[in-house]
């Protein structure tokens, strides 16, 4: 239960002002049809992560312990001072892949989008650390609906009354408390 409470926590937190999460404001404004929108965003996150998980747990079983330790801990740490680095999106395309319909452009968008996001690498780093990784999927992907569908519906107005470097901050002290805490082999990690 940990790795699923642990990836949701850090996922919902470290979308917060992420390109994906204002590519779903730009796809809510563009469409203004929040249930594809909402649908394609779960199937490209469900598949994204899922590949991610994967390769995270290949990463646990090619290293050993110690280096892995070394690994997800300092790549912990690297997730705690990207977070504060703020994303911005490109606003290319997002109006040209009509063809595909709301569903089909919002699971394209997203899919690619995320292919070496933050919220990615971190799922291949929490699916490192731990080894349930059906759990740790399902919790990135929770973390990923929970920052991204109130954006569908609600847009802009959560991006003004909500202090993004706050937001920021906390996921980059929560990677920070887990990079140090792997490093120092705290708690029953392997």
């Amino acid at each position: 239960m940990e790795a699923f409470l642990v990836s949701t926590g850090v996922v919902a937190l470290g979308e917060m002002g992420d390109k994906t999460q204002l590519l779903a404001i730009v796809l809510a404004a563009a469409f203004r049809k929040p249930v594809p929108i909402i649908a394609g965003i779960l199937v490209a996150t469900l598949a994204n992560h899922a590949a991610a998980g994967a390769v995270g747990g290949w990463v646990a079983q090619a290293l050993g312990p110690d280096v892995l330790r070394w690994v997800i801990g300092l790549g912990f740490l690297a997730m705690a001072g990207w977070m504060l680095i703020p994303d911005k999106i490109d606003d290319d395309g997002v109006g040209t892949q009509h063809r595909f319909g709301v569903f089909g452009t919002t699971v394209v968008a997203f899919f690619l989008a995320e292919m070496g996001d933050k919220t990615q690498i971190a799922t291949v780093a929490l699916a490192a650390r731990y080894s349930e990784l059906v759990l740790v999927v399902l919790g990135t992907t929770l973390g990923m609906m929970l920052a991204n569908v109130p954006a569908v519906f609600l847009g802009d107005k959560i991006a003004r009354k909500v202090s993004m470097r706050l937001v920021h901050g906390v996921a980059a002290a929560i990677f920070a408390v887990l990079g140090v805490l792997t490093l120092f082999n705290v708690g029953a990690l392997f």
